[in-house]
């Protein structure tokens, strides 16, 4: 699928009347339906062990109303794999087993709902998710984007390359590069689009600890400038990151780019390290996103969804705060 004038991104989002619905947190919900992904690999152990949850996951967050299915590849990658003591080969297979779950949940959904002409929905679109070296390492460098001296372009490019091939050659409609922390690696992954030839089209979406630059402390305007220059990357964002931080963000944003805008944040809870719990936002899920949705969408944002914390609960709200304000 080469890039035309308009993307398949764009398509969704004009379809979804200018703000289309990505889906919750997938870890989150994996845990309620009775995952244990208390792993190094997080959701991506669910590859191994629960295949069959992941596919339930991704059903229920499309009868939610998400018009994105992001893959359960985040913290899937081939070294990550190899630790496990699988094979090379066995780890491609996983990878690429994470896009062919949310297709074949996306097609088979679509093949039901084509029954009845008045369902409402838009026909989804699968991101297959390229999780931040950070992630691969689960040591919270994500959070920091601190990954030390030793870690260059050239070794980030070597890290994404086989992944990013593996997963293209999955077939999704798109790529999401997800909770990136620094220029660097952002870098890493525009160049690579090039390198390795990408024909569908991506978003880049950094994390941010303190609401104004990337983790790292790299200032937003210096990486937005490079991604502008990018004809492979069609949006940029924020992702797993304060909710309250977002609408400063998405004015930023929409003054430094023309690219559409995507955000999904955590819920408001508070990760607390020291003791491995969430804490408590001080307003319930559903009012808080009830609330931001809307004013999102006013703002700028082209794509709204949720990350850590956020279920088909909060997508589902999401949903019906933005097809009300359609009308």
């Amino acid at each position: 699928m080469g890039l035309g004038a308009k993307n398949v991104l764009e398509s969704l989002i004009d379809e979804a009347g200018g703000c289309a619905v990505a889906d919750g947190g997938l870890g989150t919900h994996l845990e309620s339906l009775g995952a244990a992904i208390n792993d190094p690999l997080w959701s991506a152990s669910c590859l191994i062990n629960a295949p069959h949850l992941i596919k339930r996951a991704h059903l229920d967050y499309l009868e939610a109303g998400a018009d994105i299915l992001v893959t359960s590849s985040y913290q899937a990658t081939i070294p990550g794999f190899l630790s496990r003591g699988l094979s090379k080969e066995d780890g491609e297979l996983l990878i690429q087993r994470s896009v062919k779950l949310a297709l074949e949940t996306r097609d088979t959904f679509w093949g039901d709902l084509e029954k009845n002409p008045r369902h409402g929905y838009n026909r989804a679109l699968v991101a297959a998710s390229v999780g931040c070296y950070g992630a691969y390492l689960a040591d919270g460098s994500e959070f920091s984007g601190c990954y030390g001296p030793d870690i260059t372009l050239e070794k980030l490019k070597d890290f994404h390359r086989r992944r990013l091939q593996v997963l293209v050659e999955a077939g999704p409609d798109l790529l999401a590069f997800e909770t990136i922390p620094n220029k660097l690696e952002a870098q890493a992954c525009i160049e690579l689009l090039d390198e390795v030839n990408i024909q569908i089209p991506s978003w880049i979406c950094f994390s941010s600890v303190d609401g104004e630059h990337a983790p790292s402390g790299d200032k937003f305007d210096d990486c937005i400038d490079m991604i502008n220059k990018s004809e492979k990357v069609v949006a940029v964002g924020i992702n797993c990151s304060p909710p309250n931080f977002i609408e400063s963000l998405i004015c930023k944003f929409r003054e430094l780019t023309e690219k559409e805008i995507v955000v999904y944040p955590n819920s408001g809870e508070v990760w607390n390290g020291n003791d491995k719990i969430w804490l408590p936002s001080r307003c319930s899920n559903k009012e808080s996103f009830e609330l931001y949705a809307k004013r999102w969408r006013d703002v700028g944002a082209n794509v709204i969804g949720g990350c850590c914390r956020t279920t088909p609960s909060t997508i589902r709200t999401i949903s019906r705060v933005l097809k009300q304000s359609c009308h």
